[in-house]
């Protein structure tokens, strides 16, 4: 493709095909939407360049022809437009697939553009916080906000957070009819698998307590955490708490509602719990997802090793 080549509009046999691969991923490997929208994005980028790279819309029989010099041209344009090294490993990860998928229905040889492989990057360790941290920040958000049932609202669901590990839009969606929380609760989580998450104590307690407070009826039906105005309290709502209270704490801008996720795995792994356990807690899908909390680990220890050792 010449510099500046616009991409070509799909052709309607390629836009059907692109979108009943998105329901086979949906169906038959429990997608969420959030992946369902990734992949949609990045079919659109390869099928668009494509289209411009050949000078004619992409078909299903163009596919077949693809060699690894037009994954590669396609790689090159991707990183000139400032895609990372991540994101580009994802796009080209989801386009192989759609190209494997096409090829087992249209019966073509895909092998010389299956083997053309993403580039290579260093993963980014979780930025958990202290120990410390964690419990200075949840002691302050008690006292967070002139409101005390907002206060007590925020404090519980950074509580199910850090205390639970739950990602922050399965503590959002939770209802008026999972309360009261019993000893252990089941979250449905990515792709739609579920798991069982302990629920300590403090948790219940700091969830009741808001729930005393709070001026809106529970309901079966309705969402067991509320915004200000009584709907189902959102994601933006929860980070502008947080963002409060690490300016208070003076941390980094890396201590976000996501971070207490990664401080209730880090922590557990540093006390001696096994990775499979916690990758069941976390409800991951494969324990090498989990395994980057050991690198976590190591990384803590060097840097006490480095400050404490006295020939470091």
């Amino acid at each position: 493709m010449t510099d500046g080549a616009k991409p070509l509009a799909l052709a309607p046999a390629m836009a059907d095909a692109l979108a009943r691969w998105l329901d086979s991923e949906r169906a038959t490997r429990d997608r969420s939407d959030h992946t369902i929208r990734a992949y949609q994005a990045d079919l659109l980028a390869f099928l668009g360049f494509l289209g411009g790279h050949r000078g004619a819309p992409a078909l299903p029989a163009t596919l077949g022809e693809l060699t690894q010099t037009d994954m590669r041209a396609f790689a090159a344009a991707e990183r000139g437009r400032g895609l990372s090294a991540r994101s580009l490993a994802r796009r080209l990860s989801a386009t192989r697939s759609f190209i494997r998928w096409m090829s087992d229905r249209h019966g073509f040889d895909a092998s010389r553009a299956l083997a053309s492989r993403g580039p290579k990057y260093t993963r980014s360790l979780p930025r958990p916080l202290a120990p410390e941290q964690a419990r200075d920040l949840l002691d302050m958000a008690e006292h967070s906000h002139p409101e005390p049932w907002i206060a007590a609202r925020d404090t519980a669901v950074l509580t199910l957070l850090y205390g639970c590990g739950l990602r922050i839009s399965e503590a959002l969606g939770l209802n008026g009819a999972d309360w009261p929380l019993r000893k252990t609760m089941t979250i449905r989580g990515k792709g739609g698998r579920e798991r069982q998450v302990p629920v300590l104590p403090v948790a219940h307690e700091a969830i009741a307590a808001y729930l005393e407070l709070c001026p809106h009826p529970l309901q079966a039906d309705g969402p067991l955490f509320r915004g200000a105005r009584g709907g189902r309290l959102g994601q933006p709502a929860v980070s502008a708490a947080m963002r409060i209270l690490r300016q208070g704490l003076g941390l980094p801008p890396t201590a976000t509602p996501h971070a207490l996720r990664h401080s209730f795995a880090t922590h557990l792994l540093a006390a001696g719990g096994d990775l499979r356990s916690i990758q069941e807690l976390l409800g991951h899908a494969s324990l090498s997802t989990t395994q980057i909390y050991t690198g976590v680990d190591d990384a803590h220890l060097l840097a006490v090793y480095r400050s404490a050792h006295p020939r470091a």
